[in-house]
C-alpha cells in the first residue's frame, strides 16, 4: 500500500459508543446530537415502530443495525458490540445524555488506570444526582435499590451509562443472553468484581438521565425483572438461591394476579416471548 492509500484509508475510531434504542426517538436525538462525530456510534434499534431509524439516519456518522423486533436489551448490546471497532466502549441508554468531550474524558480515564474495570460519568437530573449505585443484588437483598452516587466505591451501578475496555467485554465472549432486558448490567458489574477491578465514577464528567418511562408495559418489564434476578442469584449465589427467590416471587404475584411476574419467575421469560 503506498502512502497516498494509507492516508487515504480511514482511520479507527478510538472510542465506540454503543446506544440501544426502542421507540424513544425523541430522547435518542438528543443523545446523538450532543455525542457529535468524534468517536464511532453504533445505534441498535430494536423494532422500534416510531420512526426511531429515520432519526439516526439523520446523523450520517452513526452506524445503525436494525433488529426486526424487539429482542430485549442484552442480545441488542451483544450485537452492538459486536460491531465496535474502539479500543474502549461506552454503553449508553438512548435516554442519557453526554457530550463527545465527556466520553473522551472516560476513556482517558481507563488508559491511565489499570485498576480501573469500568468507568462511569456522574448521572445528574436538573443539576441534581440522579439514582446510580446499588449493591449486588444477595440472596437476603436480591433487589436492591439504586440511590445517588455517594464517595464510596460502588459494587453495582446503573446502566444508564458505563464504559469498557473492549478487551474485556470481547474476552467475556458476550453478555449471558439469558437475560433479556433486566441483569446484563449487574452480571457485567459482578465480572468487573470477579476480575479485581473497581467500578469508578468520574464526578467532573456528567451525562443528563432522567430515566424516561419505558415504552414497555410494567408488567412486561416486572417479569423480565424477575427473570433476570433469578438468573443473577442461581449463576453467582447458588441454585437454591435462584429457586427459593422464583418459589417465593412467583408465589407472591400469583395471589396477587401479576402473571407476567409469574412467567419470568418460575419459566425465566424475556422481553420477545421466549424462554
Amino acid at each position: 500500500m503506498t502512502p497516498e492509500q494509507e492516508a487515504s484509508e480511514p482511520q479507527a475510531k478510538r472510542i465506540s459508543v454503543v446506544i440501544v434504542s426502542f421507540n424513544r426517538k425523541a430522547a435518542l436525538r438528543e443523545s446523538l446530537a450532543a455525542l457529535g462525530d468524534d468517536h464511532q456510534v453504533v445505534v441498535v434499534d430494536n423494532g422500534s415502530t416510531d420512526g426511531t431509524p429515520g432519526v439516526a439516519e439523520e446523523f450520517p456518522a452513526a452506524r445503525l443495525v436494525r433488529l426486526p423486533k424487539n429482542f430485549g436489551l442484552t442480545k441488542a448490546l451483544n450485537i452492538g458490540i459486536r460491531a465496535a471497532d474502539g479500543t474502549y466502549i461506552l454503553l449508553l441508554h438512548d435516554d442519557a445524555v453526554i457530550s463527545g468531550a465527556g466520553v473522551t474524558r472516560l476513556a482517558d480515564y481507563l488508559e491511565e488506570n489499570a485498576e480501573a474495570g469500568a468507568v462511569c460519568p456522574l448521572l445528574v437530573h436538573d443539576g441534581a444526582a440522579a439514582p446510580q449505585v446499588r449493591a449486588l443484588p444477595s440472596p437476603s437483598n436480591p433487589d436492591p435499590a439504586l440511590a445517588p452516587a455517594g464517595s464510596a466505591t460502588p459494587e453495582c451501578v446503573s446502566g444508564a451509562a458505563i464504559m469498557f475496555r473492549t478487551f474485556f467485554l470481547r474476552a467475556l465472549r458476550q453478555i449471558d443472553e439469558r437475560y433479556g432486558t433486566y441483569g446484563n448490567t449487574i452480571e457485567l458489574c459482578q465480572q468487573v468484581k470477579r476480575a479485581n477491578r473497581r467500578i469508578e465514577i468520574l464526578r467532573d464528567v456528567t451525562a443528563e438521565h432522567e430515566s424516561a418511562e419505558s415504552p414497555m408495559s410494567r408488567a412486561t418489564l416486572e417479569g423480565d425483572r424477575a427473570a433476570g434476578t433469578a438468573l443473577f442469584l442461581s449463576r453467582h449465589c447458588g441454585f437454591m438461591a435462584g429457586l427459593f427467590y422464583r418459589i417465593k416471587t412467583g408465589l407472591a404475584a400469583l395471589f396477587t394476579f401479576r402473571f407476567k411476574t409469574v412467567s419470568g419467575a418460575f419459566s425465566g421469560a424475556h422481553i420477545d416471548g421466549t424462554s
